[in-house]
């Protein structure tokens, strides 16, 4: 015994040495009223200085494992409520056994299905990887970052750390609220609710909007964002699709859809600007006439703000919650977490005050509220002056990476259309005869990976000859290559038939 002890070098050792021998109580190794051995036969065991036996067996009994008696030393506690040896086989392993894929229910079954993440490529080290669209994280300003998080740690450190409201930490509201009203819009009426990043927002939008008693019925671009369409199906919602334009939705299939079928649609899911993952910028012409179709027809909107601040060249657009003004039908999901640090998980929902009121009750159902910490970051961040400053590096390297990517798609694969305004990814369509899973396939072998365009569509078998190319985490030289790589391939393929 105590021959298996291994230090790891990144923890204290006398909390690794307390949950060594935990670890040995809790699976019988040391009996109940049993002895360890003494702090110094302990030390030469396990090779550690005797203050940190000292240190480990006084955890242990703080922690209820073992009891102390003077003169005499430490002994094992009798530990309650361990039923393994009373059900079965040497630990209890196979006493009570539960087929938990049986029980499943047909929200989590769909939820594997949809699971784009679990279907993924693994790529092999080395891989160029075109998958992203993430931030690049060279890009992140620590320095700035630990300044932010000191400065505010130092204003309300202790309240942070204890629990927040479910509405989210005023301040960042607040500030969040001015920046909006900067974007154009009205906020007079409206509120917000913070979230855990535009996943969580919208899938609380969505449970509250769901009809009772009947499948919800919604209305989006088509192709769109595959976090939605899980999302709108996981709620029971049926999805109709409108084909896109170079200058955003299709207005006369849109109009036409609404006037065949009056009163049937429950919500419209709408991402104006960078639209993922065709990379489209609604036009300011096409933003008014959607508006007024949504008006007449009364179906509420959901405005993805998707890479918003992304905007490379050309004037400011506004998003469609500054079009309706004094309005409420839009509800605006934002994020920063394509531009600005990802890992903090912030969003915000922003809309009429009563719709706010009753999302704020669904949120502290769920999660309580989004981390305190990571909201105060954010704003002392913002508050510093930070944001326009990291915007600027961003929106010049982005661009660059944007400009090359879409030079060497153009001379590397003229077979493809091109569509992407801005943002971090452009999206190619092929002859109908390119398959890209086939073509993935490929790249594969040669050490490039992408993303197939057909899992943004609606339809099985839509959008088999378009992929999506994120390039905000390839360098340079990657990003020539691997596009040289996937040309070759789309050649071999056109070749073939």
């Amino acid at each position: 015994m105590f021959q298996d002890f291994k230090l790891v070098d990144d923890r204290p050792v006398a909390i690794q040495v307390k949950e060594y021998v935990k670890r040995l109580i809790i699976k019988g190794a040391l009996q109940a009223d049993q002895k360890l051995p003494s702090t110094r036969e302990m030390s030469g065991l396990l090779k550690v200085s005797r203050n940190t036996i000292i240190a480990a067996y006084e955890g242990l009994e703080d922690d209820g494992f073992t009891y102390a008696i003077p003169g005499k030393g430490n002994y094992v506690a009798d530990m309650v409520g361990h039923l393994a040896a009373d059900n079965g086989g040497a630990d209890g392993s196979a006493a009570w056994q539960i087929d938990w894929k049986a029980r499943m229910n047909e929200y989590a079954v769909s939820a594997v299905e949809l699971d784009i993440m679990k279907q993924g490529i693994r790529a092999q080290k080395g891989t160029i990887s075109f998958t992203s669209i993430a931030p690049d994280e060279h890009l992140f300003n620590l320095g700035d970052v630990k300044r932010a998080f000191m400065d505010r740690m130092a204003i309300e450190g202790q309240v942070l750390l204890n629990y927040g409201y479910a509405k989210g930490y005023k301040p960042l509201i607040d500030y969040l609220l001015r920046f909006m009203e900067n974007k154009g819009v009205d906020i007079s009426g409206k509120d917000m609710l913070i979230t855990s990043g535009f996943t969580e927002g919208f899938d609380i939008v969505l449970s509250a909007l769901r009809p009772s008693g009947r499948s919800g019925v919604a209305i989006c671009e088509n192709p769109t964002h595959h976090t939605a369409i899980k999302n709108l199906k996981l709620q029971g919602f049926e999805i109709t699709g409108i084909p896109m334009e170079p200058d955003g939705i299709d207005v006369k299939q849109l109009e036409a859809v609404l006037q065949k079928y009056i009163n049937r649609f429950d919500l419209a899911y709408l991402t104006p600007s960078y639209h993922n993952p065709t990379g489209i910028v609604m036009s300011p012409a096409k933003r008014s006439a959607v508006m007024k179709l949504m008006m007449r027809y009364q179906i509420p909107v959901i405005e993805d703000g998707f890479n918003e601040e992304l905007r490379y060249s050309g004037a400011h657009v506004a998003p469609l919650i500054a079009t309706a003004g004094q309005g409420n039908g839009v509800i605006y999901i934002g994020s920063l977490s394509k531009v600005l640090f990802p890992g903090l998980r912030v969003g915000w929902v922003l809309g009429d005050r009563a719709l706010i009121d009753n999302l704020e009750s669904i949120k502290r159902a769920r999660s309580i509220h989004t981390s305190t910490i990571d909201q105060s970051i954010l704003y002392q961040y913002l508050l510093n002056g930070n944001f326009d400053k990291y915007l600027k590096k961003a929106r010049m390297e982005y661009k660059r990476k944007y400009e090359l990517t879409k030079a060497c798609c153009e001379a590397y694969l003229p077979e493809a259309q091109l569509s992407g305004d801005g943002g971090l990814h452009l999206f190619l369509t092929f002859p109908s005869d390119v398959n890209t899973h086939q073509l993935l396939e490929a790249c594969t072998e040669q050490g490039v990976i992408f993303t197939p365009g057909d899992r943004f569509f609606l339809q099985e078998g839509e959008g088999t000859n378009t992929m999506r190319l994120g390039f905000s985490r390839v360098t340079d030289e990657n990003i020539e290559r691997g596009i040289q790589i996937i040309g070759k391939q789309v050649r071999r393929f056109l070749k073939s038939f």
